[in-house]
């Protein structure tokens, strides 16, 4: 494998959406189909994103392409941020990255409705918190030590754009841990992160960078 990391950037939403459209989920996910855009919608930017598809009568065709062109959109204004991991120029995994106060939301949540908007948890303004909201690796990469990579790059950059800490949301317990997109409490633990607070199941686990 010929791996290496990439932050995304306008230029490379034709490797985002191929990663989502053909290896984020051969696998059968219940995640299908996704483009993780929903930490960066409003709870009304998600209705009004799907709404068009369901007046079409839905379905999971409908829902997806949808939540593609959202997301399109999104990369190419750089409203969705992160890294690509690649096998030489094949796309292989992501990661979602951002400011905290980007995000509307984050953490695991529901995905068979629509989820709540929740405020920042004490973040005082932008700067401040680099949040790491989501993981997926394309199911014939996992085990290779894919996401320690993008998330050792998450937190090499945080630090060079100043950022106080870097910040994640694992559940407490996961029964699989392939169904985990927050990524698992053992990843962040082996990359220097502690326990800062709990809401829920979810564990807030924090890097400092200073």
């Amino acid at each position: 494998m010929n791996l290496s990391i990439r932050a995304l950037t306008p230029e490379l939403v034709g490797d985002y959406l191929d990663f989502f459209d053909c290896r984020a989920f051969p696998d059968g996910s219940p995640y299908y189909p996704c483009y993780c855009n929903a930490f960066n919608l409003s709870t009304d930017g998600i209705r009004a994103m799907i709404a068009p598809a369901e007046a079409r009568g839905g379905g999971t065709e409908a829902i997806k392409d949808a939540l593609r062109e959202s997301a399109r959109q999104m990369v190419l204004d750089g409203r969705i941020r992160g890294y690509l991991a690649y096998d030489g120029s094949l796309s292989v995994g992501w990661c979602n990255a951002n400011d905290r106060m980007s995000y509307f939301r984050v953490g695991e949540f529901s995905t068979d409705e629509v989820p709540e908007d929740r405020p920042p948890d004490d973040c005082p303004g932008p700067g401040f918190i680099k949040s790491v909201v989501c993981f997926e690796i394309s199911p014939a990469y996992r085990g290779m030590g894919i996401a320690g990579r993008l998330l050792a790059r998450v937190c090499e950059d945080a630090a060079a754009q100043g950022y106080s800490f870097v910040e994640a949301y694992p559940k407490e317990q996961v029964d699989d841990v392939s169904l985990a997109f927050t990524g698992p409490r053992r990843l962040y633990e082996k990359a220097g992160f502690l326990e800062f607070g709990r809401r829920g199941s979810t564990v807030i686990v924090r890097k400092a960078l200073t």
